[in-house]
């Protein structure tokens, strides 16, 4: 479980992202992407899953921030499974119910080579600032889509959309955490068929 790192690169003709990404480390980042609330977002899941994270990204803002924000889920995605490895040793499965003022917000993932979003995150705001929080949505899927993950987020409780998309992303973090932790117990991948 040594050098849990992965740098990745991809680019297109409507983007141009870059991602470096260190499982154990101390949350310490360096975030340019153009999408300030996503950079802040970002910030909370690197910090409280304790990840170095140092992302460069540019699209075509000019249009919206969808391209953008899609293709850095991707990217992040693809260094998380890098990252990973074969996913041996790991404790898989983890877990953050995330309380946030007046929201309580419960975010599952299992490291289980199988990509799954079941998102059930009502919004209160469309926008926050120039953001379109639906895009939160287009971030997650193609994240777990490259990190070969199950992920449930669900909202139990709260009004205030920046409130619930912040503990999305705290919880979040703290769940990758748990489960890209070293499980001492086990020499191979949690799994009863020998492979993730």
């Amino acid at each position: 479980m040594k050098n849990r790192t992965a740098a990745i690169t991809r680019k297109t003709a409507e983007t141009a992202v870059s991602v470096i990404l260190g499982l154990d480390g101390s949350g310490r980042t360096t975030l340019e992407c153009g999408v300030p609330f996503l950079e802040h977002m970002l910030e909370l899941f690197a910090r409280h899953g304790f990840f170095d994270l140092e992302i460069s990204a540019a699209g075509d803002l000019e249009v919206d921030a969808h391209h953008t924000v899609e293709d850095l889920g991707l990217v992040l995605g693809e260094a998380l499974a890098t990252a990973l490895a074969d996913r041996a040793a790991i404790r898989r499965y983890g877990a953050s119910l995330l309380p946030m003022d007046e929201t309580l917000v419960l975010v599952a993932v299992d490291l289980s080579g199988r990509p799954y979003l079941g998102l059930d995150l009502p919004l209160p705001a469309a926008r926050l600032g120039n953001f379109e929080t639906e895009l939160v949505e287009e971030f997650l899927r193609a994240f777990v889509s490259k990190a070969r993950l199950t992920l449930h987020v669900r909202a139990v409780s709260g009004k205030n959309t920046h409130h619930l998309l912040e503990a999305v992303f705290k919880g979040l973090g703290r769940a990758l955490d748990e489960a890209t932790s070293a499980e001492p117990r086990l020499s191979g991948v949690p799994s009863t068929k020998g492979v993730l």
